[in-house]
């Protein structure tokens, strides 16, 4: 058994205009029709069936689903999955927010979390490890990927907004290159990982608002949504 990661970019896909081209997200405006061909293409890409992709409705919340199969349709008002089955990809949507990427490969048990300024402060985090706890993992053999994001030196927020994350999530004040109130949800995120006791954490240090190769809802909206996959493999495969 292995775990696979995947982050995509803008390149590869079917839509277009602000779209272009590899957009994930059914909920941005984008045509349906081109969005479901980039979802197969994805599928294809990493060698799996489309119906063992598991998406979810993100909603900036706290709730975490534990998924044992296919579903048949996106797991609702959810910000977290977690699996333990082989061959089952867990996707996560983001344009700005962090993607996380969590993983007990001893285990098998993996997770994709939708970790914003919101579900961050909230903790989505400790939710998501208690799921994968239940699930059989063990905190201190999960390793995490963060994957790109508005970094601390682009995301520009008011004072007030940045000490109350900050509050909640120590680590993610930042100041932006203006000189600016910003915040680093990713330095915050790494933070309460490894004060959780996860084994370690990578960080994609890519900046959407930065790469022009990655949606930013911040630098353009309406746009589209790259996606932050994981699942676990039989090595025969």
């Amino acid at each position: 058994m292995r775990v696979r990661r995947v982050v995509t970019t803008r390149a590869g896909g079917s839509s277009v205009g602000p779209y272009a081209s590899f957009n994930f997200g059914d909920h941005v405006g984008d045509d349906p029709a081109a969005v479901a061909a980039n979802r197969l293409r994805l599928a294809e890409g990493i060698g799996l069936p489309a119906d063992r992709l598991v998406w979810m409705e993100q909603v900036h919340g706290r709730s975490v689903a534990v998924v044992d199969g296919p579903q048949p349709h996106p797991v609702p008002a959810t910000d977290g999955l977690v699996t333990a089955e082989r061959n089952l990809a867990l996707v996560v949507l983001a344009a700005d927010c962090t993607p996380v990427l969590l993983s007990d490969d001893t285990a098998g048990v993996v997770a994709a979390v939708h970790a914003g300024r919101v579900g961050a402060r909230i903790d989505i985090v400790a939710a998501t490890l208690a799921a994968m706890r239940s699930a059989g993992a063990v905190t201190e053999r999960i390793a995490a990927l963060l994957g790109p994001a508005a970094c601390g030196q682009c995301y520009e927020v008011p004072a007030h907004m940045r000490d109350d994350v900050e509050a909640h999530l120590p680590g993610s004040a930042s100041r932006t290159r203006a000189g600016t109130p910003g915040l680093d949800i990713r330095a915050g995120l790494r933070r309460s990982l490894l004060e959780h006791g996860v084994a370690g954490v990578a960080v994609d240090q890519r900046c959407t608002m930065e790469s022009a190769e990655l949606f930013s809802h911040r630098r353009g909206a309406p746009t589209g949504r790259l996606a932050g996959v994981i699942w676990s493999e039989d090595v025969a495969r």
